[in-house]
């Protein structure tokens, strides 16, 4: 009686198999990290106080119509 009980918590004190990692997951993680750092970078080099002014209207290509 006591060696099954003994066997039964054995078997629930292993670890269960963990699936494999995903190549594709750990790509998509990658490009998610790169997106956040390219933006952030982006921010850091234009700076606070930056704005773009409203570009002025452009000229017709032919002024009579």
């Amino acid at each position: 009686m006591a060696d099954i009980r003994i066997d039964k918590a054995r078997g629930l004190l292993t670890p269960p198999e963990g699936r494999r990692a995903s190549p594709w997951a750990a790509l998509g993680a990658a490009a998610l990290a790169a997106t956040g750092a390219m933006l952030m970078a982006g921010v850091m080099v234009l700076g606070p106080g930056v704005r773009f002014e409203e570009p002025a209207v452009a000229q017709p290509l032919f002024p009579n119509g």
